[in-house]
């Protein structure tokens, strides 16, 4: 889905959405703020590129952090509660990966986990995405996008 179906989709419910991004650096809400009106929908964005700020900014628990390292599915869950609770919105979507070229601690490149914090709980989607750098980060852009527009299509979610 794009991103005008997504801010067309939160004004029909009068919702919001926040993110919080590390491998996108900022990608998603980019994306969403590219389309006139978002305003009323877009609450912010946290871009937490270094694992410290993850903590610092998203309020992921720092133990998790030290203990499994910044690429892991309960890394991108935090990340989406804290952009929610954080930024007052009533979606929150939280991105962490590895982009590539490199592994990061471990962590093969295209390794991507989305959080999705709302009315009826979180969640995580892991994906293995391929290309190169640029790829991973715009498919985990467009990824984020429809899994969000997917759960705003679910009637009394």
């Amino acid at each position: 889905m794009s991103a005008e179906d997504v801010v067309r989709a939160l004004k029909r419910r009068g919702e919001t959405v926040a993110t919080a991004e590390s491998l996108t650096a900022g990608l998603v809400t980019a994306e969403l703020t590219s389309v006139p009106g978002s305003s009323a929908v877009v609450r912010g964005g946290l871009v937490v590129y270094a694992t410290d700020l993850k903590h610092a900014l998203a309020g992921v628990d720092a133990a998790l952090l030290a203990d499994l390292g910044a690429v892991h599915p309960e890394v991108a869950r935090q990340l989406a509660e804290g952009a929610r609770e954080r930024c007052g919105a009533t979606w929150g979507l939280g991105l962490t990966g590895v982009a590539g070229p490199d592994s990061q601690d471990g962590v093969a490149p295209g390794t991507v986990h989305i959080g999705l914090s709302g009315p009826s709980g979180s969640f995580v989607d892991t994906l293995t995405l391929g290309g190169d750098r640029h790829e991973v980060r715009a498919r985990s852009t467009a990824a984020a996008l429809d899994l969000l527009h997917t759960h705003l299509e679910i009637p009394d979610e």
